[in-house]
């Protein structure tokens, strides 16, 4: 089994982690956007054509058997879209309402994602569907996927100025459950529990790797590809620690740029 995962950045490796413990034999690709991150504050018409170019040449050049796209603002752009066009198995990533909605005793949750996400119809479907009985209370923050890069990296972060004004809305206060709407966040879930232990965090990634694992496993394996290898789409300025801390997540080979296929094929 050979899978794509897709992000922006660094947070679709927390899905990473756990397709490989759900699937351990799974060959993996990682194809990072970093030349075009953060995708949260960017508007709707440029996102979905690029993210949707970019994955199409990603299929073309890896022959994967199935797509991640282990992002929750692409998914929520660009997932109908990729499914249009591209024939290969799909899995989104959703932020997690349904659980955090059953969770919840005061029935008021709070979803923490990026603006784009934030402002989709899309959340506001899955609101409907599985948390029509509760008060939502949403906050889209630009500086939460840039915090969550900088803590991969080794560096000390401090989350809070860019969570507490989920909590200053007015009846914010009951919050019990809160869905972390972008997979970055996975990284920063130590951070949030020590702020506000009484809250109960839902990461989106366990959800997503059951999910892949349900999608594939009456698939075939496919053959030759680049397993193994993460891909970023622009230099990494600090490759050495990316590289080392790749290698945590079953990544020995590290590739800056897109591969000569992608100019071959005329993708874009």
């Amino acid at each position: 089994m050979h899978l794509l995962v897709f992000d922006s950045g660094i947070g679709g490796l927390g899905v990473v982690r756990e397709i490989r413990r759900l699937q351990p034999h799974a060959r993996i690709t990682y194809l990072a956007d970093n030349g075009f991150f953060p995708y949260g504050e960017k508007p709707d018409a440029v996102l979905l054509p690029h993210i949707v170019k970019l994955i199409g040449g990603a299929i073309g050049v890896f022959k994967p058997d199935a797509v991640v796209v282990a992002c929750n603002t692409a998914s929520t752009i660009a997932l109908v879209a990729l499914r249009a066009v591209y024939a290969v198995p799909f899995v989104g990533c959703v932020p997690p309402i349904k659980p955090a909605a059953a969770a919840s005793k005061s029935k008021v949750i709070g979803i923490l994602a990026t603006a784009a996400t934030v402002r989709r119809v899309y959340l506001q479907d899955l609101i409907e569907k599985f948390a029509p009985e509760c008060e939502i209370h949403s906050l889209g923050t630009p500086t939460l996927a840039e915090l969550a890069e900088q803590k991969f990296r080794g560096f000390p972060v401090d989350v809070a100025s860019a969570v507490a004004p989920l909590f200053m809305q007015p009846g914010a206060e009951r919050i019990d459950a809160v869905a972390l709407g972008c997979t970055h966040y996975t990284f920063l879930h130590p951070e949030f529990q020590a702020l506000y232990p009484h809250i109960a965090w839902f990461d989106p990634a366990l959800p997503v790797a059951k999910r892949t694992l349900a999608v594939t496993q009456d698939l075939a394996p496919a053959h030759g590809g680049y397993a193994g290898t993460a891909w970023f789409t622009a230099p990494l300025p600090d490759f050495d620690v990316m590289q080392a801390r790749l290698a945590e997540f079953g990544f020995y080979e590290v590739r800056q740029g897109l591969p000569a296929a992608y100019t071959s094929r005329r993708i874009f």
